[in-house]
């Protein structure tokens, strides 16, 4: 019995990495009982961050002003690896991760911005974390709402976020290492991100903080760019993006091909007052240049 307890142990030791987290469910699944999971957070070896959700212990860091806390990076790349839920970060998020944060103001909580084919567990809205997670189902956007599964999930080699597999990701998706252990975070690429921001546009985002934002991205893959407008099915979206590269002059719009981007028929009201752009049949500030 105490070989057969220590080999679980083991087990979990070489799976389960330090910091990340798992539920029930996953422990469930890999032989640990209810009376098992009580026993191991009696002695220190799990933590129970919220019912029926579990962590491993996380070992002292080598700098030691370093937060060991939970993180909502713990959390999202426990859901990428480990838990058979793959969602990416995207949005207004991807974009400040990727070095455009200077460009974006956002007034309270923080919001991390989740996109995938479905929905998250409820228990991770009851984890105390100090930013928010907001969900956007990705197939709002793209005809093919599927994101990526992390390649090394299958391999083993995030146990300790170490070496992690350079395999390719579907165009459109970038990978990012964090933390100490360099775990592998998957989130859009710039070209998708600013689409999914587009989408939030005049609800959450305001049209001077895309024109500010619009302005630095001069450095975006038409070919990338193409792709995603094709396959993007919100007319809306397409419709706000080309008008802001054309308001900046963006030197790879001239990769696009137009033609083969449907812009879809009719007018949409986007600004209330503003006014008529006629090319694109969406309705603009009339003050933009002044903040509005």
């Amino acid at each position: 019995m105490g070989q057969q307890k220590q080999g679980k142990l083991n087990w979990l030791q070489l799976h389960l990495p330090e910091g990340l987290l798992v539920d029930a469910g996953w422990l469930q699944r890999q032989g640990y009982s209810s009376g098992l999971r009580s026993k191991y957070v009696a002695h220190g070896w799990l933590d129970q961050v919220a019912r029926s959700v579990y962590r491993r212990p996380a070992a002292p860091l080598p700098a030691p002003n370093e937060d060991e806390g939970l993180r909502w990076q713990h959390v999202v790349i426990s859901l990428q690896t480990l838990l058979d839920c793959p969602v990416v970060v995207g949005g207004r998020t991807a974009l400040e991760l990727q070095g455009f944060a200077h460009y974006l103001t956002a007034a309270g909580p923080r919001e991390i911005h989740l996109y995938g084919g479905k929905a998250p567990p409820g228990w991770v809205s009851k984890l105390k974390l100090d930013s928010r997670l907001v969900f956007h189902r990705a197939g709002k956007l793209f005809k093919d709402g599927a994101v990526p599964r992390d390649p090394t999930s299958q391999t083993g080699k995030t146990r300790t976020g170490r070496n992690v597999s350079a395999d390719s990701l579907p165009d459109g998706f970038v990978r990012q290492p964090w933390g100490h252990w360099e775990w592998p975070l998957i989130m859009s690429s710039p070209e998708r991100a600013i689409l999914e921001l587009l989408d939030e546009v005049p609800q959450r985002e305001t049209f001077h903080q895309v024109d500010v934002l619009m302005d630095g991205l001069r450095n975006l893959r038409p070919g990338r760019l193409h792709t995603l407008l094709v396959e993007c099915h919100s007319v809306k979206v397409k419709r706000l993006f080309l008008w802001f590269a054309e308001r900046h002059n963006h030197a790879w719009l001239k990769g696009l091909d137009r033609k083969a981007i449907d812009l879809g028929h009719g007018k949409r009201m986007l600004a209330s007052g503003g006014k008529l752009d006629t090319k694109f049949n969406i309705t603009v500030p009339e003050n933009l240049d002044a903040g509005g």
